[in-house]
């Protein structure tokens, strides 16, 4: 595995083949889950962007990331967001975020919200990096441990 993350990581939006690889990454993220069948519905549906990382070619190819969005008229919330835990500080969750920021904007998006862990420094550090102010607080938000949820929001540039 050490050989496969010198390899390039390639950002494409998911189809629902990707969801074993996806749910896998979710699962090994966070302490509480979106289901499978959540994830499936959020590749499906026309409103929510899903994008992957993923390396390797053909049967070799491996989904190390995900991001969710749902995209309405001007707004975007990134919902979901992960890169498998042997795959991190490797540059791929950024590349995710600027995949679908670059979505957002493509699709005439002019503000995009998240919630983000208090306690996740280096995914505030990623969002802070890339313009993202905190805007609010959501007090217990997070399960598995219950933590607080920073919100946080980005002013597209057109």
């Amino acid at each position: 595995m050490v050989g496969d993350r010198v390899q390039p990581v390639r950002i494409r939006v998911a189809r629902a083949a990707d969801l074993d690889g996806i749910s896998a990454i979710e699962r090994a993220s966070f302490g509480d889950p979106w289901s499978d069948r959540s994830l499936l519905t959020s590749i499906e549906e026309a409103r929510i962007q899903v994008l992957v990382a993923e390396v390797g070619t053909g049967p070799q190819c491996l989904i190390v990331g995900f991001v969710v969005a749902l995209m309405l008229d001007q707004e975007a919330e990134i919902a979901d967001i992960a890169v498998a835990p042997d795959r991190r500080q490797c540059g791929a969750g950024g590349m995710l975020l600027d995949g679908i920021l670059d979505a957002a904007r493509t699709g005439g998006i002019r503000e995009v919200h998240l919630e983000v862990r208090e306690a996740n420094d280096s995914a505030r550090r990623l969002y802070r990096s890339r313009g993202f102010v905190e805007v609010g607080r959501r007090r217990g938000y997070y399960r598995s441990p219950v933590e607080d949820a920073l919100i946080l929001r980005l002013q597209l540039d057109r």
